[in-house]
């Protein structure tokens, strides 16, 4: 199995599965099993949802699935999770698979993540960018709740254990729906929360319009027309939208050659299904660089 060495020292195990033109998938493919398959059902995710995804390409193209999300998890990067970090941990990956050019497929951070290794390399023949805006991103907003986050974390770990809450707590006898961030318990690590501050950090003020004429290659982004967040009290009351800015700049993203797909009344969770992304993503991967 192909192993990539990242920015900080660490290695990351990446999976291939079929023939064709390369895409790269940070997702986890192998499925969860037991209790964490069965939390992750209760909040409507689909438990293969990597291996689900490596399937439904792997018949027309070469997919690389590493779990980036999982291994940041695992292994933080505290203090050099930042754009050019990631990008370079990207091509590191593609490198490792022997990959001059490849598609490239992220969602939520991991969305942000390929615009940012778009402005910093020639070699993707394709960007999707799923549940999150290539223009009008919320970097502000992300910013003030990962801070938010990293704070409540390092306060839990210095809470005597016998004072702090069960991990799993806040999320008993609640489906997505019913999520409440006022009464939710934080339960990662002080380095785990760190590494998001660095990258929102490394990200204030950057200018994705004008980021938009540096990205060589064709290029989808899609979102759920329900995916808005509203962070409670502790987060510091803060919206973060992530359909508002794809809706109201359809238009706009379209001139600057993005192909925009909104998925009807689907909130951030939904959108990320299989069921939902396969019918978005394998055609138009199919009409870009299918051989």
């Amino acid at each position: 199995m192909p192993q990539a060495k990242l920015h900080d020292g660490s290695t990351i195990e990446i999976e291939v599965h079929g023939a064709g033109p390369t895409v790269l998938l940070p997702v986890n493919p192998r499925p969860a099993e037991g209790p964490k398959a069965d939390e992750m059902r209760k909040w409507g995710m689909d438990p293969a949802l990597g291996h689900s995804l490596v399937e439904g390409l792997g018949d027309a193209f070469r997919v690389a699935a590493f779990d980036y999300e999982g291994h940041v998890m695992a292994t933080p990067k505290a203090d050099t999770l930042t754009p050019d970090a990631i990008a370079a941990d990207l091509l590191a990956v593609a490198d490792a698979v022997g990959a001059d050019r490849f598609a490239y497929y992220g969602y939520s951070w991991l969305a942000l993540s390929g615009l940012q290794l778009a402005i910093r390399t020639d070699r993707l023949s394709a960007l999707v960018m799923g549940g999150f805006p290539p223009l009008g991103g919320p970097y502000d907003g992300m910013l003030k709740v990962t801070v938010a986050t990293h704070e409540l974390a390092a306060a839990a770990t210095h809470t005597p254990q016998d004072r702090q809450e069960p991990a799993e707590q806040a999320g008993d006898a609640q489906t997505a729906d019913e999520f409440d961030w006022d009464t939710a318990e934080v339960t990662i690590s002080e380095p785990q929360a760190r590494q998001f501050v660095t990258l929102y950090q490394a990200l204030r003020g950057f200018d994705d319009e004008a980021a938009q004429p540096r990205i060589g290659c064709p290029r989808l982004c899609f979102v759920g027309s329900a995916d808005e967040i509203s962070y409670g009290e502790r987060w510091g009351d803060v919206h973060v939208s992530l359909a508002g800015p794809i809706i109201e700049r359809h238009a706009e993203l379209e001139d600057l050659g993005w192909d925009v797909r909104v998925l009807d009344g689907l909130d951030h969770t939904q959108a990320m299904q299989p069921t939902h992304v396969l019918p978005v993503l394998r055609p138009w991967l199919l009409s870009q660089i299918g051989r």
